[in-house]
Protein backbone atom coordinates (compact mmCIF):
# COMPACT_ATOMS: atom_id res chain seq x y z
CA UNK A 1 0.00 0.00 0.00
CA UNK A 2 3.01 2.49 0.78
CA UNK A 3 4.44 2.13 -2.52
CA UNK A 4 1.01 2.98 -4.01
CA UNK A 5 0.88 6.47 -2.84
CA UNK A 6 4.34 7.20 -4.44
CA UNK A 7 3.30 10.32 -7.42
CA UNK A 8 3.27 13.42 -8.11
CA UNK A 9 -0.08 15.11 -6.39
CA UNK A 10 -1.85 18.39 -6.76
CA UNK A 11 -1.81 20.75 -3.69
CA UNK A 12 -5.93 21.06 -4.32
CA UNK A 13 -7.12 24.82 -4.39
CA UNK A 14 -10.50 25.43 -3.36
CA UNK A 15 -13.29 26.87 -5.29
CA UNK A 16 -15.15 30.06 -3.47
CA UNK A 17 -18.19 32.04 -4.60
CA UNK A 18 -17.85 35.98 -5.63
CA UNK A 19 -18.80 36.39 -2.13
CA UNK A 20 -16.07 34.19 -0.25
CA UNK A 21 -17.84 31.68 0.74
CA UNK A 22 -16.88 27.77 -0.45
CA UNK A 23 -18.41 26.93 -3.36
CA UNK A 24 -19.39 23.21 -4.41
CA UNK A 25 -19.52 24.11 -8.29
CA UNK A 26 -16.27 26.37 -8.25
CA UNK A 27 -14.64 23.15 -6.58
CA UNK A 28 -15.78 20.68 -9.24
CA UNK A 29 -14.72 22.76 -11.74
CA UNK A 30 -10.89 22.90 -10.30
CA UNK A 31 -11.20 19.35 -9.92
CA UNK A 32 -12.56 18.88 -13.54
CA UNK A 33 -9.44 20.64 -14.99
CA UNK A 34 -6.80 18.97 -12.50
CA UNK A 35 -7.60 15.50 -12.86
CA UNK A 36 -7.19 15.39 -16.81
CA UNK A 37 -3.48 15.90 -16.23
CA UNK A 38 -2.32 12.20 -15.07
CA UNK A 39 -1.20 13.03 -11.74
CA UNK A 40 -1.03 9.98 -9.11
CA UNK A 41 -3.73 12.15 -7.34
CA UNK A 42 -5.10 15.03 -5.03
CA UNK A 43 -3.95 16.31 -1.77
CA UNK A 44 -6.73 17.97 -0.17
CA UNK A 45 -7.51 20.70 2.35
CA UNK A 46 -3.67 21.71 2.54
CA UNK A 47 -2.66 25.30 2.55
CA UNK A 48 -3.21 25.59 -1.27
CA UNK A 49 -6.71 25.26 -0.59
CA UNK A 50 -6.56 27.84 1.71
CA UNK A 51 -7.31 25.83 4.48
CA UNK A 52 -6.08 28.24 7.00
CA UNK A 53 -9.15 30.41 5.98
CA UNK A 54 -11.52 27.81 6.68
CA UNK A 55 -13.51 26.27 8.57
CA UNK A 56 -14.01 22.57 9.43
CA UNK A 57 -16.85 22.55 8.51
CA UNK A 58 -16.20 23.91 4.70
CA UNK A 59 -13.18 21.86 4.82
CA UNK A 60 -15.31 18.39 5.35
CA UNK A 61 -17.74 19.58 2.26
CA UNK A 62 -14.24 19.96 0.50
CA UNK A 63 -13.25 16.54 1.47
CA UNK A 64 -16.62 15.43 0.09
CA UNK A 65 -16.55 17.04 -3.55
CA UNK A 66 -13.05 16.14 -4.20
CA UNK A 67 -13.99 12.52 -3.35
CA UNK A 68 -17.23 12.06 -5.23
CA UNK A 69 -14.92 14.10 -8.29
CA UNK A 70 -12.30 11.18 -7.80
CA UNK A 71 -14.60 8.53 -7.58
CA UNK A 72 -14.72 6.94 -11.45
CA UNK A 73 -10.90 8.23 -11.88
CA UNK A 74 -7.43 5.97 -10.75
CA UNK A 75 -6.45 8.53 -8.38
CA UNK A 76 -5.47 8.36 -5.11
CA UNK A 77 -6.73 11.01 -2.62
CA UNK A 78 -4.65 12.30 0.29
CA UNK A 79 -6.47 14.69 3.08
CA UNK A 80 -4.76 17.11 4.61
CA UNK A 81 -5.81 17.84 8.40
CA UNK A 82 -3.68 19.65 9.78
CA UNK A 83 -5.54 22.15 12.13
CA UNK A 84 -3.87 23.83 14.78
CA UNK A 85 -5.69 21.63 17.36
CA UNK A 86 -5.64 18.14 17.44
CA UNK A 87 -9.34 17.60 17.88
CA UNK A 88 -10.96 19.24 14.78
CA UNK A 89 -7.78 17.64 13.24
CA UNK A 90 -9.03 13.84 14.37
CA UNK A 91 -12.62 15.19 13.27
CA UNK A 92 -11.57 15.86 9.45
CA UNK A 93 -9.15 12.65 9.69
CA UNK A 94 -11.89 10.40 10.44
CA UNK A 95 -14.29 11.83 7.64
CA UNK A 96 -11.90 11.62 5.28
CA UNK A 97 -11.27 7.23 6.52
CA UNK A 98 -15.20 7.17 6.22
CA UNK A 99 -15.39 8.87 2.98
CA UNK A 100 -12.75 6.17 1.46
CA UNK A 101 -9.42 8.45 1.02
CA UNK A 102 -6.26 6.86 1.03
CA UNK A 103 -4.05 8.68 3.58
CA UNK A 104 -3.68 11.61 5.38
CA UNK A 105 -1.16 14.85 5.77
CA UNK A 106 -0.69 17.28 8.50
CA UNK A 107 0.61 19.99 8.79
CA UNK A 108 2.26 20.43 12.81
CA UNK A 109 0.41 22.30 15.60
CA UNK A 110 0.47 25.72 14.51
CA UNK A 111 -0.43 29.50 15.91
CA UNK A 112 1.50 28.78 18.60
CA UNK A 113 5.13 27.94 19.53
CA UNK A 114 4.49 24.62 20.45
CA UNK A 115 7.42 22.68 22.11
CA UNK A 116 9.02 19.62 20.10
CA UNK A 117 6.89 16.94 23.22
CA UNK A 118 3.49 18.82 21.87
CA UNK A 119 4.45 18.46 18.15
CA UNK A 120 5.36 14.96 19.29
CA UNK A 121 2.06 14.54 21.19
CA UNK A 122 -0.20 15.90 18.33
CA UNK A 123 1.31 13.26 15.47
CA UNK A 124 0.64 10.63 18.36
CA UNK A 125 -2.72 11.36 19.05
CA UNK A 126 -3.42 11.75 15.21
CA UNK A 127 -1.66 8.55 13.85
CA UNK A 128 -3.48 6.79 16.52
CA UNK A 129 -7.35 8.01 15.53
CA UNK A 130 -7.96 6.07 12.29
CA UNK A 131 -6.05 3.14 10.54
CA UNK A 132 -4.75 5.01 7.05
CA UNK A 133 -1.26 5.89 7.10
CA UNK A 134 -0.35 9.03 7.93
CA UNK A 135 2.30 12.18 6.12
CA UNK A 136 3.85 13.93 8.18
CA UNK A 137 4.71 17.83 6.92
CA UNK A 138 8.08 19.84 7.36
CA UNK A 139 7.11 23.28 6.46
CA UNK A 140 9.07 25.93 8.46
CA UNK A 141 7.63 28.43 6.08
CA UNK A 142 3.86 28.16 7.33
CA UNK A 143 4.87 27.08 11.31
CA UNK A 144 7.59 29.57 11.68
CA UNK A 145 10.43 27.03 12.59
CA UNK A 146 12.33 23.89 11.26
CA UNK A 147 11.43 20.66 13.26
CA UNK A 148 14.52 19.24 14.88
CA UNK A 149 16.04 16.21 12.74
CA UNK A 150 16.21 14.06 15.82
CA UNK A 151 11.65 14.72 16.26
CA UNK A 152 11.20 14.28 12.54
CA UNK A 153 13.20 10.91 12.72
CA UNK A 154 10.52 9.63 15.88
CA UNK A 155 7.61 10.70 13.98
CA UNK A 156 8.28 8.71 10.81
CA UNK A 157 8.43 6.06 13.48
CA UNK A 158 5.41 6.03 14.78
CA UNK A 159 2.43 3.10 13.97
CA UNK A 160 0.84 4.29 10.84
CA UNK A 161 3.16 7.08 9.24
CA UNK A 162 4.70 6.34 5.90
CA UNK A 163 5.80 9.30 5.27
CA UNK A 164 6.63 12.93 5.14
CA UNK A 165 5.82 15.86 3.00
CA UNK A 166 9.25 17.59 2.89
CA UNK A 167 8.40 21.99 2.27
CA UNK A 168 11.97 23.37 2.82
CA UNK A 169 15.16 24.45 1.07
CA UNK A 170 17.25 22.39 3.49
CA UNK A 171 17.73 19.34 0.88
CA UNK A 172 20.96 18.29 3.34
CA UNK A 173 18.39 17.92 6.41
CA UNK A 174 16.19 16.42 4.02
CA UNK A 175 19.51 13.83 2.34
CA UNK A 176 19.98 13.03 6.00
CA UNK A 177 16.36 12.40 7.27
CA UNK A 178 15.68 9.72 3.92
CA UNK A 179 19.47 8.42 5.05
CA UNK A 180 18.03 7.17 8.49
CA UNK A 181 14.40 6.69 7.23
CA UNK A 182 15.05 4.97 3.97
CA UNK A 183 12.13 2.95 3.86
CA UNK A 184 9.61 6.03 4.32
CA UNK A 185 8.11 7.79 1.16
CA UNK A 186 9.28 11.22 0.85
CA UNK A 187 7.74 13.85 -1.11
CA UNK A 188 8.92 17.44 -1.63
CA UNK A 189 6.76 20.56 -1.94
CA UNK A 190 8.64 23.69 -3.83
CA UNK A 191 7.54 23.69 -6.91
CA UNK A 192 10.57 25.16 -8.57
CA UNK A 193 13.05 23.46 -7.32
CA UNK A 194 11.17 19.81 -7.07
CA UNK A 195 14.08 18.48 -9.82
CA UNK A 196 16.53 19.00 -7.24
CA UNK A 197 15.13 16.94 -4.40
CA UNK A 198 14.49 14.01 -7.32
CA UNK A 199 17.77 14.03 -7.81
CA UNK A 200 18.48 13.03 -4.18
CA UNK A 201 15.46 10.88 -3.74
CA UNK A 202 11.92 11.15 -3.57
CA UNK A 203 8.77 9.21 -4.11
CA UNK A 204 6.85 12.44 -5.63
CA UNK A 205 6.07 15.39 -4.98
CA UNK A 206 2.92 17.84 -3.69
CA UNK A 207 2.58 21.00 -5.32
CA UNK A 208 0.37 24.17 -5.81
CA UNK A 209 1.34 24.65 -9.41
CA UNK A 210 0.35 21.19 -10.08
CA UNK A 211 -3.20 22.08 -10.22
CA UNK A 212 -2.34 23.87 -13.24
CA UNK A 213 0.73 22.91 -14.58
CA UNK A 214 0.48 19.16 -13.60
CA UNK A 215 1.74 17.45 -16.63
CA UNK A 216 4.82 19.38 -16.51
CA UNK A 217 5.67 18.22 -12.59
CA UNK A 218 5.29 14.53 -14.51
CA UNK A 219 7.13 14.85 -17.02
CA UNK A 220 9.91 16.72 -14.17
CA UNK A 221 9.46 13.59 -12.33
CA UNK A 222 10.08 11.11 -15.18
CA UNK A 223 12.87 12.96 -16.44
CA UNK A 224 14.73 12.59 -13.04
CA UNK A 225 14.11 9.02 -12.72
CA UNK A 226 15.04 8.10 -16.14
CA UNK A 227 18.36 9.70 -15.40
CA UNK A 228 17.66 12.57 -18.12
CA UNK A 229 19.18 15.41 -15.79
CA UNK A 230 19.29 17.55 -19.14
CA UNK A 231 15.83 17.65 -20.08
CA UNK A 232 14.96 17.26 -15.91
CA UNK A 233 17.30 20.88 -16.38
CA UNK A 234 15.11 22.21 -18.97
CA UNK A 235 11.66 21.57 -18.00
CA UNK A 236 12.42 22.75 -14.08
CA UNK A 237 13.44 26.09 -16.28
CA UNK A 238 9.95 25.94 -17.41
CA UNK A 239 8.68 25.16 -13.94
CA UNK A 240 10.72 28.19 -12.77
CA UNK A 241 9.41 30.81 -15.13
CA UNK A 242 5.62 30.50 -14.41
CA UNK A 243 6.81 30.31 -10.85
CA UNK A 244 8.75 33.66 -11.14
CA UNK A 245 5.84 35.04 -12.23
CA UNK A 246 3.61 33.92 -9.84
CA UNK A 247 5.29 35.28 -7.10
CA UNK A 248 4.90 38.47 -7.89
CA UNK A 249 0.88 38.19 -8.09
CA UNK A 250 0.92 36.52 -5.02
CA UNK A 251 0.44 32.86 -5.24
CA UNK A 252 -2.74 31.53 -4.90
CA UNK A 253 -4.44 34.88 -6.11
CA UNK A 254 -2.20 34.55 -9.18
CA UNK A 255 -3.12 30.82 -9.69
CA UNK A 256 -6.73 31.74 -9.39
CA UNK A 257 -6.23 34.48 -12.40
CA UNK A 258 -4.62 32.13 -14.05
CA UNK A 259 -7.23 29.46 -14.18
CA UNK A 260 -9.75 32.31 -15.07
CA UNK A 261 -7.39 33.30 -17.70
CA UNK A 262 -7.65 29.83 -19.40
CA UNK A 263 -11.84 29.61 -18.35
CA UNK A 264 -12.09 27.97 -15.27
CA UNK A 265 -13.87 29.34 -12.95
CA UNK A 266 -12.86 29.40 -9.07
CA UNK A 267 -13.39 32.21 -7.72
CA UNK A 268 -11.54 34.76 -5.77
CA UNK A 269 -9.39 33.58 -2.88
CA UNK A 270 -10.90 34.34 1.08
CA UNK A 271 -10.10 37.90 2.45
CA UNK A 272 -8.07 39.25 3.82
CA UNK A 273 -6.21 37.16 1.24
CA UNK A 274 -6.08 39.09 -1.83
CA UNK A 275 -3.81 39.79 -5.01
CA UNK A 276 -0.61 41.84 -4.40
CA UNK A 277 -1.28 43.54 -7.64
CA UNK A 278 -4.13 44.65 -9.49
CA UNK A 279 -3.04 43.17 -13.09
CA UNK A 280 -3.21 39.68 -11.78
CA UNK A 281 -4.65 38.72 -14.83
CA UNK A 282 -2.96 40.03 -17.48
CA UNK A 283 0.08 39.24 -16.18
CA UNK A 284 -1.19 35.45 -15.70
CA UNK A 285 -1.84 36.01 -19.87
CA UNK A 286 1.17 36.93 -20.75
CA UNK A 287 2.95 34.13 -18.90
CA UNK A 288 0.32 31.36 -20.29
CA UNK A 289 1.05 32.50 -24.08
CA UNK A 290 4.12 31.47 -23.66
CA UNK A 291 5.04 28.65 -25.54
CA UNK A 292 6.65 26.28 -23.57
CA UNK A 293 4.33 27.36 -21.19
CA UNK A 294 1.25 26.86 -22.99
CA UNK A 295 2.29 23.63 -24.42
CA UNK A 296 1.85 22.06 -20.66
CA UNK A 297 -1.76 23.19 -20.61
CA UNK A 298 -4.91 20.84 -21.23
Amino acid sequence: MTKQLAGMYAALMTGLSDAGEFDPQRQRNINDYVLRQGLAGLYVGGSSGESGLLTVDELLAQQEVAFASATSRAVKLIAHVGMPNVRDSIRLARQAQKLGYDALSALPPHSYPFSDEEVFGYYQALAAATDLPLIVYEIPLRTGRPLPLPLLVQLLDLKNVVGIKFTSTDLFKYSLLRKRQPQKLFYYGFDEIYAAAGMLGTEGGIGTTYNLLGRLYVAIDQAVRAGDLSRAKALQMVSQDFVEALLATGVLPGMKAAFRVIGVDCGPTRAPMAPAVTDAEDRMRAVLVRPAIKEWLV
